[in-house]
């Protein structure tokens, strides 16, 4: 994976001077129809029925989250939802529109880290502002 340092500020200290921090470089986005021709070339499904297989992942999983489930996807990891709310001095006090925010939480599986530990980093050549040198 290659990475590019950029220059940030440190929130707690403003006044302090900006320090130089790796990021990654983002070479692409990988679509549905990309990740079903290759997963098809892998296998003995056309690209067909894997497309039809993301696609209804796609659509069951929010379902699944907004029941209360976790979605274990194997060696993948975990998704489940959190929310937050704001608090109130009493239960009774409690609505739903306490609720401020929903998000989805993504727990990779102890494969997925293993997985991640090996990858090798290569500082590119492209320069904070996206310019290459």
């Amino acid at each position: 994976m290659k990475y590019k340092l950029i220059q940030k500020l440190n929130p707690l200290d403003p006044e302090a001077e900006r320090k130089w921090y790796a990021s990654p470089v983002k070479e692409g986005t990988i679509n549905n129809y990309q990740l079903s021709k290759k997963i098809a070339g892998l296998s003995s499904l056309t690209r067909g029925d894997v497309i039809n297989v993301i696609e209804n992942m796609i659509d069951e999983i929010p379902q699944f989250l907004m029941e209360g489930y976790s979605v274990n996807l194997d060696n993948l990891g975990t998704l489940r939802l959190s929310i937050s709310s704001e608090g109130t001095d009493k239960p009774d006090n409690f609505s739903s529109e306490n609720i401020t925010g929903r998000k989805v939480v993504f727990t990779p599986s102890p494969e997925f880290k293993r997985t991640l530990k090996s990858i090798h980093f290569e500082k590119s050549d492209i320069k904070e502002g996206g310019k290459k040198t």
